[in-house]
């Protein structure tokens, strides 16, 4: 059995009047994530919070003990269930604009994490020397980056470059960003907003992970080293360390 320690904080910063940013942390469903409700939409707290509603709602009904490798995990059913519930429910409160979110979150069936992820919160993973984002953000720049390397001429303007490609909420079936990955004993994954990314580097970020303390003060320095930066936006982090793996 996979033995695991974790942490979950939020603070709304010092410029936004309501936090918007949503997490879960549930060590009996092993489930762990975030949602952003999207800036410059109204419900963007709704959304957040209803999504990971709906993702730990399905979770909760898998029996894990009963998938095999070759039976995995419908993540994307699973987040484009949610997604699907945010549209609807954007319909009711916001029918003119809809109602939108991030949403990045984990799952761990045996020795496996299985993530899904849409739009611009992050999964990082510190696994010995190693420091690295499991997830891509869609965004605006990052798409035209692919295209260009696809052989396109794009272009973008430079005030759009952090705009959302892709959120929770949006209708139609999302695409869903699925990663997969082998967990072992020592690895470290933080699941965080861009209140945390827009503030601390990835090299601090390492250095924070590779600490030898538990992950609830590690998290709060991460947090407050944010919002000491500004906290032009409310920051949110779920920090989970694998401690052995069964």
């Amino acid at each position: 059995m996979t033995q695991l320690r974790s942490a979950a904080l939020t603070d709304i910063g010092r410029v936004r009047r309501r936090n918007e940013d949503r997490m879960v942390l549930n060590e009996k469903l092993a489930l762990f994530g975030v949602a952003d409700g999207v800036g410059g939409l109204p419900g963007g707290a709704e959304a957040a919070e209803l999504a990971l509603l709906k993702v730990t709602e399905a979770i909760s009904l898998v029996d894990k003990a009963k998938i095999t490798p070759g039976e995995p995990l419908d993540m994307v059913t699973i987040v484009q269930n949610a997604s699907n519930a945010v549209f609807e429910l954007g319909r009711k409160i916001s029918p003119n604009s809809g109602i939108a979110s991030t949403l990045t979150v984990a799952t761990i069936i045996g020795r496996q994490m299985v993530l899904g992820h849409v739009g611009d919160s992050r999964c990082y993973t510190q696994r010995g020397d190693s420091f690295s984002a499991l997830t891509t953000d869609h965004s605006v720049e990052n798409e035209i980056r692919l295209r260009r390397a696809q052989g396109e001429d794009v272009y973008f303007h430079e005030s759009n470059r952090h705009a959302l490609t892709r959120c929770i909420g949006q209708p139609g079936a999302i695409e869903v960003d699925v990663i997969r990955r082998t967990l072992q004993a020592r690895d470290r994954y933080l699941f965080c907003t861009d209140g945390v990314t827009g503030l601390v580097s990835d090299a601090e970020l390492s250095a924070f992970l590779t600490r030898d303390e538990d992950p609830e003060p590690v998290l709060r320095e991460i947090i407050s080293l944010a919002i000491r930066r500004g906290g032009h936006d409310n920051a949110t982090g779920v920090l989970l360390y694998i401690d052995s793996v069964a």
